[in-house]
């Protein structure tokens, strides 16, 4: 890890800042004093042993109150061992990936001399968070200047700041060398090739890593849909009976396309070193609050909330809520559906040019209106889960994208089935697939592209004005650098990204047999995708903490949970084909049973390829049988010495006791 920019602390040391923390202007003195104090303590002594210090601004125009922006950087050898502490795994000598261990840092391969540039700038990132978040309390009652934000012997003092507001933000500090590096090797230049996956892992983390992997992986498998599609969208439009052969092929897809991610998934984990790694124990969320108990694995004293308030809350409130934002939702649709029956029927009456305009008017308007109420739903959704009060952050990551999931599936989706199922007209179900399709994608490049970046360009004109009046003539880039990222928005982690994917997945996979072209059209917006999101995350949001990750976690199961949704509605469109039908001219109950009975079949079909292809490849898991054999035979050797070295005194000692009882039997004679 190298970095351009270096501060001195107040022992005059020179070091490289990578985490900015920033207090409230108001914050009380001694409260700021305490604070840095036990973030250079000791370890022994329950401090964080970092380096820090304090943002210096000067200048002209120097503001009565110097802001409170703290600068947070490391040794190399307190890095290392923060390694140790976090479990990172690096790729040893002999080419198997390993937990990291200080003293045995020369055995792994790319170590050399102080171990400079052994880690990523990630990684270093993510031990100074870890070790500022596990920096607790000790005999303190309260924070200094804060009679009334109490602390107790355990809690998280870093957790604790942050709640209360005395802690406005905390965020990793880009590398400007580094960052333009990846800029130019990952979006600057339009090319058709692979993205630098391990460069961006390496500056962002697996987190970050994984989701550009799923998105490449998506995109690449999407093409033979796409080539497939072209032909039946220019030589089958009107012959619906041909989409048999394309729906067929569309489950298979579905199929094969999320096992062979599972396998792509844990190779890269593998090689990042996150496949194996133990999860850390976590900690309780910011936000989540309670009376104060024990907590009973590890004794602290920390917040306690009954459970059972929290299932009412669910229960008795956000579950009504999600069901009545459901049936808005489809009291919004049965409108579009009168908005085109009004429509059809002023084109019917005068057919001509502006009329049969006229026609796409409903679908555009209740696609906009879809991604208007998503968007509400989502902050409504947020507020929920956090008055449900979760304690760890890993709850409510699941209960929150429980909750959006299930709006975005009927909101987006329902109208479809409507025009599918109850209509069956294939022609409106097309039409209404293209234009939510093409509307949405417009949408989703203008809020993530053409706006952050006009955004991003007026925010750096007003942090170049104000660093310039402050500094004057003067030029300090670490000032200017870190004004401009505190202005700049928390990325908020990579939930809609992923949203946004699913969504696409869930157009191409449920109904593109009758519109061939939706698999073409998403190639096209995650190729745009990828150079907006990267744009985004390099410029537009704050750096983000790395996140070391093995999978996409419960987006996997949202995945395969839409794909067997798939298999249902292909099925259901295929039975609706006027060429299945005539199989069966006067046995309906026939050709539903049937229908029903090839689903069955089909579904039976992904369980067992899911069973038969291995989630992790066979090399892989030779690797890790073997390193589990290896450490299992030195933890057997570890006893077997600790047993001899416990042996051999009591052996030793035996004859000595008998003398000495002998000598006494004797003395007693």
């Amino acid at each position: 890890m190298q970095s351009s920019l270096s501060v001195s602390d107040s022992d005059g040391s020179s070091f490289a800042p990578l985490v900015v923390l920033e207090l409230a202007e108001n914050t009380e003195a001694e409260a700021i004093t305490w604070l840095l104090n036990r973030i250079k303590d000791k370890q022994q002594n329950g401090g964080a042993e970092l380096l820090v210090e304090q943002l210096q601004v000067s200048g002209q125009d120097e503001q009565k109150r110097s802001p409170k922006v703290f600068l947070v950087g490391s040794t190399w050898q307190r890095l290392l061992s923060g390694a140790e502490d976090v479990g990172l795994f690096k790729e040893f000598y002999d080419g198997t990936m390993r937990g990291f261990t200080y003293a045995n840092r020369e055995s792994f391969k790319d170590f050399e001399g102080d171990g400079d540039g052994f880690l990523s700038i990630a990684e270093c990132q993510y031990i100074i968070k870890h070790e500022l978040d596990t920096l607790r309390a000790k005999g303190e009652k309260y924070v200094p200047g804060y009679p009334k934000v109490k602390l107790y012997p355990g809690k998280s003092v870093i957790r604790r700041l942050q709640s209360k507001g005395i802690l406005v933000q905390v965020f990793p500090l880009h590398d400007k060398e580094e960052l333009k590096r990846l800029s130019f090797s990952w979006y600057r230049k339009i090319k058709l090739s692979y993205q630098p996956l391990d460069d961006i892992r390496h500056y962002f983390g697996e987190g970050l890593g994984l989701y550009f992997g799923f998105l490449e992986y998506f995109t690449f498998a999407l093409v033979p849909m796409a080539f497939i599609g072209i032909p039946y969208y220019l030589f089958a439009w009107e012959d619906y009976d041909r989409y048999v052969l394309f729906a067929v092929f569309n489950l298979l897809w579905s199929t094969v396309f999320l096992e062979v991610w599972k396998r792509c998934s844990a190779q890269l984990a593998y090689r990042w070193g996150t496949l194996s790694r133990k999860k850390a124990f976590e900690e309780p969320r910011p936000g989540f609050h309670g009376v104060l108990g024990f907590n009973p694995v590890t004794g602290r004293e920390e917040p306690v909330y009954p459970n059972t308030k929290r299932q009412l809350r669910i229960y008795l409130v956000s579950v009504p809520f999600v069901l009545l934002c459901l049936y808005l939702s489809l009291h919004v649709m049965m409108i579009y559906f009168d908005m085109e029956n009004w429509a059809l029927s002023i084109y019917d009456e005068d057919p001509n040019f502006w009329t049969s305009v006229l026609l796409f008017i409903p679908s555009i308007i209740y696609a906009v209106v879809i991604e208007l109420m998503n968007l509400l739903y989502r902050y409504a959704a947020e507020f929920l889960t956090h008055w449900e009060n979760h304690r760890l952050e890993s709850s409510f990551q699941n209960h929150l994208v429980l909750k959006v999931l299930v709006f975005n599936f009927v909101n987006c989706f329902a109208s479809l089935f409507y025009i599918a199922f109850v209509m069956q007209d294939m022609v409106l179900l097309r039409q209404s697939l293209a234009t939510l399709l093409i509307t949405s994608q417009i949408l989703n490049q203008v809020m993530e592209a053409f706006l952050p970046y006009w955004l991003q360009r007026r925010r750096n004109k007003k942090v170049h004005k104000r660093v310039k009046r402050m500094m004057g003539d003067k030029e300090l880039p670490l000032v200017e650098q870190i004004q401009l990222e505190s202005d700049m928005n928390t990325y908020l982690g990579t939930f809609d990204d992923y949203l946004e994917q699913f969504l696409l997945f869930g157009y191409v996979s449920l109904f593109s047999c009758v519109y061939p072209l939706a698999a073409l059209l998403v190639v096209l917006n995650n190729v745009t995708e990828v150079y907006s999101d990267a744009f985004k995350i390099c410029h537009v949001f704050k750096r983000p903490f790395s996140e070391p990750t093995s999978d996409i976690g419960v987006w996997q199961l949202a995945f395969e949970t839409m794909s067997a949704i798939a298999v249902v509605t292909n099925c259901a469109l295929i039975g609706l084909s006027p060429q299945v039908k005539a199989y069966f001219p006067e046995a309906e109950t026939q050709l539903i049973l049937t229908v029903v009975a090839v689903e069955h079949i089909i579904l039976a079909f992904k369980f067992v390829l899911a069973f038969v292809i291995p989630d992790v490849p066979k090399h892989i898991q030779i690797k890790l049988a073997k390193l589990e054999f290896e450490s299992l035979e030195a933890l057997k050797k570890k006893r077997q010495a600790h047993v001899r070295k416990c042996w051999r005194p009591q052996r030793s000692q035996r004859p000595i006791s008998d003398e000495g009882q002998g000598g006494q039997q004797q003395h007693r004679l």
